[in-house]
């Protein structure tokens, strides 16, 4: 019932918010996937033991003393957003601007969140809001991870680009919010980590290799370090996102133009 409610007022801030807007032209997000996992989940522990998101992953219980939940979202880009990034080359204003500009409203959703468990009496804590937070930029891994958090409440699973197939799709940002609330646990649809990429299961897509402007992806996966060259380094939209205080470039072109862009691949 709270996932159900929470869901509805996500949906009504994504529809409502002019920050879901880049100047009131185009929305950034349709309306949010939204999953729970219990925060003593063993997949977090395994996350944890075996490095899987990185050395300094740390559990929900460590961000929040009496943790009991971890809420997870997704709000998918809009058509006009990934249809603009389509083309080859460099990323579109649309999706650069949904990067960033996206984020921040993503930011909103978070604490809408936050303020909706504590109307209830209850903590909660955003990761990607604490001042806790750490990205290592030798290893190119954070101390929370977004996506292993939404493998974990059910909302999808992950591709030979790394990212997140959800059945809305995986062109889109995500979130978490890790609580004292008990909220019941999404069903997963899916019993190993890559199900939904037919190229990692069956050897038989690989498209996102091919959009991958840098070269980053290949049929063993993708490489961190040279996608970080080409987006940090290359910054091949550097003159498009320095007016607007952008730290780097944007692409997007390996959940763009691809079987599961929009869907989980039949």
């Amino acid at each position: 019932m709270f996932l159900q409610q929470l869901q509805e007022k996500i949906t009504k801030q994504v529809q409502t918010d002019p920050d879901n807007s880049f100047t009131g032209q185009w929305l950034f997000y349709d309306p949010p996937l939204v999953g729970a996992a219990f925060a003593a989940d063993s997949l977090f522990l395994k996350m944890k033991e075996e490095k899987i998101a990185g050395e300094q992953f740390m559990l929900p219980e460590e961000w929040l003393p009496g943790a009991v939940s971890v809420i997870s979202y997704f709000l998918p880009f809009t058509r006009e957003v990934r249809t603009s990034n389509h083309t080859q080359g460099k990323a579109s204003m649309e999706w650069l601007h949904s990067r960033f500009q996206g984020e921040t409203f993503n930011d909103k959703i978070r604490k809408l969140i936050i303020k909706e468990i504590e109307s209830f009496g209850e903590k909660a804590v955003a990761p990607m809001l604490d001042e806790r937070k750490v990205i290592d930029f030798n290893e190119l891994a954070s101390n929370w991870s977004e996506r292993h958090a939404a493998y974990v409440a059910g909302l999808g699973t992950f591709s030979l680009n790394r990212g997140m197939i959800t059945v809305r799709g995986m062109a889109g940002r995500f979130g978490s919010v890790i609580t004292t609330l008990k909220v019941e646990p999404t069903p997963k649809d899916y019993s190993t980590p890559f199900e939904y990429c037919p190229e990692l299961m069956e050897g038989s897509c690989g498209m996102c290799i091919d959009r991958c402007p840098s070269g980053a992806i290949t049929s063993e996966g993708k490489d961190k370090q040279v996608c970080f060259q080409h987006l940090f380094i290359q910054d091949p939209l550097k003159e498009e996102r320095e007016p607007y205080g952008y730290p780097y470039s944007a692409c997007g072109k390996c959940q763009t133009n691809v079987p599961c862009e929009y869907q989980v691949p039949k």
